[in-house]
């Protein structure tokens, strides 16, 4: 059975941020009266991150979900400066939390992995249904657009649209029925071993590891590799 679809990951994947966290988060936290290396505050947030719960929240309708979001986000930066720091004291945290919020709202923070556009515009001109798989938040849609990548990609699939997260395989079914493929008609593109290429696979996708990927642009080649491989 030929693929059909190909679906990827958002951040670290179709898209990248134009520096490091912990850089963005060293950089504006100096007007407000906190300093620390961006090497400390970028390792405190990765631990955070991992320990994290899902972005899940399956009883509230859409709007609260965008509050809860932006709470949760919170948290983990909260999180992230206290493990980093326990003696960091804002002068105004929220005031802080809300530039930072907005600064990775918006497109020029991020920019387009290297052959990315090309990669999504050869797979629809050959047919190939594509989309996203993410655990982002309400603001990758934007994002998207922001960067030119939305006008080649049929699904976005959050958490907050399958009522699950990565590596949760509902994720996963959410998009696949959104596109009308089985899931072993599909393809998912990702950067996280375990909430990409181990929860496709678990989901019954094929799965590529973006980082052993040059760039985008060695895409296709290494999906007719995997075309001959399961036609072997």
């Amino acid at each position: 059975m030929p693929f059909r679809a190909v679906l990827f990951d958002a951040a670290g994947t179709l898209i990248r941020l134009r520096e490091p966290v912990g850089e963005t988060y060293r950089r504006l936290a100096i007007p407000h009266g906190v300093v620390l290396p961006a090497s400390r505050i970028e390792e405190a947030f990765r631990r955070v991150l991992r320990q994290a719960p899902p972005m899940v929240w399956p009883d509230e309708p859409p709007a609260r979900v965008r509050e809860l979001e932006r709470t949760w986000w919170r948290g983990v930066v909260r999180s992230a400066f206290r493990a980093a720091d326990a003696s960091a004291r804002f002068a105004d945290f929220d005031a802080y939390f809300s530039a930072l919020f907005e600064h990775f709202a918006s497109p020029e923070a991020w920019a387009s992995a290297p052959g990315a556009k090309r990669a999504l515009c050869a797979l629809r001109a050959a047919g190939t249904r594509t989309g996203i798989v993410s655990n982002f938040d309400h603001r990758l849609p934007a994002l998207l657009e922001g960067l030119g990548l939305a006008p080649e990609l049929e699904v976005v699939i959050r958490p907050a649209d399958a009522h699950a997260a990565k590596p949760d395989p509902r994720i996963f079914d959410c998009a696949l029925r959104r596109l009308g493929v089985r899931a072993e008609e599909a393809i998912y593109v990702g950067d996280d071993a375990v909430h990409d290429v181990a929860g496709a696979q678990a989901a019954g996708l094929a799965a590529i590891d973006v980082s052993s990927l040059a760039t985008l642009d060695e895409l296709e080649p290494r999906i007719r590799a995997l075309r001959k491989e399961k036609a072997d």
